[in-house]
């Protein structure tokens, strides 16, 4: 390891250039993450806006994307700074967006090079063929220091929903499952379990809220019959779209979800054979009802669905949709984050696997997943794992 006396002062300023980028960065990124889910069909970035002083850069302002998509965080983080961002840094976890649109505003290419800013660190270009690199291309024409790749990994995991609908034309998906110590997620029959603790159940409703779409099957619907809302104290308006994939349009327009259809929306996405008398019953509830082809093994084809939900600007997906759901999605390559709850309450007898072997078989094969993350949260074990590429 080089010895940091050795360094000549070139070498040591710019270390602590890019030690103090990381810092910063990783700010914006938290930041970022505060409008998840909220921000469709926008991703949710952050921005920070520093100054120089005696004593080394001080943040002036933190923005980051706000509901509905707009504005965007650079622009509301100017906002804030007012004049003390002249002469200073912007970090932002997305290149600046370079392009007007009908939906109102300048880009934030022009709000950075009217905000005086001096130098403007990113940490990835934004994959949108139409726009890629054009917003960095803008600011160093201005006249404006531009770094980018800071932090990159960690920009693309916070902006995977994004990405993915940009690369592939479909939101990410976090398929969920929650599972006894002796690996069941519902006892004989589909009988329902009351598996997680209160602790781990209250973490479950806030990835509920960083989702724009929570996603069932309607097995589990009508065994459960849920409300699939974010219920956490200040977070009710944070519930997500609810969808629910039901092939033949079985939804009793007495659940709780076609009862609620008013205050939350319900889009049910069915085949396209399904009868049109309950569909007529279900708009007229107040439920939005959407149709795509039958796969291979007569069940919604689910890249097609999904698909269908990237036209409608939906970036990140959180299904709960049960086991046989998170094995089809993981099989067909479409389950981008899976998390795995372990209670410490055991079934005792044979009941519904949670982790199916095809959705198994993938999450120990290291070139498919990785384990980013696991831990206690309450009296339960959570893991997560991310899928690769």
């Amino acid at each position: 390891m080089t010895d940091p006396r050795a360094l000549s002062g070139d070498e040591s300023a710019s270390g602590r250039k890019r030690d103090i980028d990381r810092i910063f960065m990783r700010q914006a990124l938290s930041f970022g993450a505060r409008g998840l889910g909220t921000t469709a069909t926008n991703p949710s970035v952050g921005a920070i806006v520093t100054r120089d002083t005696p004593d080394g850069p001080v943040v002036v302002a933190r923005g980051h994307t706000q509901p509905g998509g707009r504005p965007h965080g650079e622009a509301h983080a100017f906002s804030q700074a007012g004049a003390a961002s002249m002469g200073g840094t912007l970090y932002v976890t997305l290149e600046p967006c370079s392009h007007r649109s009908v939906r109102g505003g300048i880009p934030c290419v022009e709000y950075t090079i009217l905000s005086g800013v001096k130098r403007v660190v990113s940490a990835m270009s934004d994959p949108n063929p139409f726009i890629a690199g054009l917003g960095h291309a803008l600011l160093r024409t201005a006249g404006i220091e531009v770094t980018i790749g800071v932090l990159e990994d960690e920009a693309r995991r916070a902006h995977r929903g994004y990405l993915t609908r940009i690369t592939q034309g479909r939101p990410m998906v976090t398929f969920k499952i929650a599972r006894t110590a002796d690996g069941y997620a519902g006892g004989a029959g589909g009988v329902p379990l009351a598996v997680s603790s209160p602790v781990a159940g209250g973490w479950v409703h806030l990835q509920r809220a960083h989702h724009d779409v929570i996603m069932l099957g309607i097995g589990s619907v009508l065994a459960d019959d849920p409300q699939l809302t974010v219920r956490l104290p200040g977070l009710a308006d944070r519930s997500p779209i609810r969808v629910i994939l039901d092939t033949h349009l079985r939804l009793p327009l007495t659940s709780k979800l076609v009862r609620t259809a008013h205050e939350v929306p319900v889009w049910v996405i069915a085949a396209e054979t399904a009868p049109i008398e309950p569909e007529q019953a279900l708009v007229a509830a107040g439920v939005e009802v959407m149709r795509v082809s039958l796969g291979p093994d007569g069940h919604l084809d689910l890249r097609e669905a999904l698909t269908l939900l990237g036209t409608r600007g939906i970036n990140r997906v959180f299904s709960e949709g049960g086991p046989r759901i998170g094995e089809k999605l993981a099989l067909a390559g479409l389950a981008d984050e899976v998390i795995v709850s372990t209670s410490p309450k055991t079934l005792g007898q044979p009941g519904i696997v949670a982790v199916r072997p095809g959705l198994a078989a993938q999450l120990t094969d290291p070139d498919l997943y990785a384990l980013v993350e696991a831990g206690q949260i309450g009296q339960d074990r959570f893991e997560h794992f991310t899928r690769r590429g």
